[in-house]
């Protein structure tokens, strides 16, 4: 079946003719976000930054209950019509359950994957449940106050790192541009607790793969040391003294590891 290329936003940092990495957004931002570091590798790569499904200017957001996996297709129809038959790609929080879901069902793509904060699902019914009726009630909060909804979920412990970083006000100012009837979309049909989960796929994993996590961010690096324990060709990088947002807390540190990780691997392919 033909499946058409997505009516994404997206923009395009540096030199087309070098390899490309894709760059996928969390919950809340935009291809925008990843700005500065594109701006960074620029000399070395082609940074493509997609705005997902009702973020940013992507105003289409799949429904229906395949909605993640709909998603998941549409990206890969997206990174297919890059001029490079391979990218490298890049995923934070809700982009990191994407790429997680892309290198595993399009393992043909990339060579690499570097996940950030996120995770493969979770594993069990009825924590599925839970946290998609979780989602929908935040979701409806997004519709009817979503200022109020913005200050709320910045005061959880997973961003306090980030609600002290300087560049915090500006952040939540950009935040207070989405659309909240989109994005309360999007949370219902990308919900953690509506997308299938991808733990027993781990092992099959046949793509260099780099998790991140922030060293005050427990949880997720405790999911980051279970997923590398499952998936081969992969390894964990802690972040010291940081969150859930270690990409903008530390951005210099993440760069240094990232371009280290990318060019391990292009040197591996060349």
């Amino acid at each position: 079946m033909q499946h058409n290329v997505p009516e994404y936003n997206s923009r395009v940092i540096g030199n087309r003719s070098l390899p490309p990495i894709v760059f996928l957004h969390g919950f809340l931002g935009s291809g925008k976000d990843w700005l500065p570091c594109a701006t960074a590798l620029a000399t070395h790569f082609s940074c493509v930054l997609p705005d997902l499904p009702g973020h940013g200017l992507t105003a289409t957001v799949p429904d229906g209950p395949d909605a993640f996996e709909n998603t998941v297709a549409d990206l890969a129809v997206m990174i297919e019509h890059l001029p490079f038959q391979q990218v490298h790609l890049v995923g934070y929080s809700m982009g990191g359950r994407l790429a997680t879901a892309l290198m595993l069902s399009r393992p043909e793509l990339f060579k690499s994957t570097t996940i950030i904060s996120s995770s493969p699902g979770l594993q069990d019914k009825t924590s599925r449940i839970k946290r998609a009726e979780s989602d929908d009630r935040l979701a409806g909060r997004i519709r009817r106050d979503f200022t109020g909804f913005l200050s709320d979920w910045y005061r959880m412990a997973l961003f306090a790192p980030l609600t002290a970083h300087p560049d915090f006000p500006a952040i939540f100012e950009t935040r207070k541009k989405n659309n909240p009837a989109l994005l309360s979309s999007a949370l219902h049909h990308l919900s953690t607790g509506r997308q299938p989960s991808y733990w027993e796929k781990l092992p099959q994993n046949r793509i260099p793969m780099m998790f991140c996590a922030g060293e005050k961010d427990t949880k997720y690096v405790e999911i980051g040391r279970q997923m590398v324990n499952l998936c081969p060709y992969s390894h964990l990088e802690i972040f010291p003294d940081c969150g859930h947002t270690l990409q903008l807390e530390n951005r210099r540190l993440f760069l240094q590891r990232l371009l280290n990780f990318l060019n391990m691997q292009e040197n591996h392919v060349s």
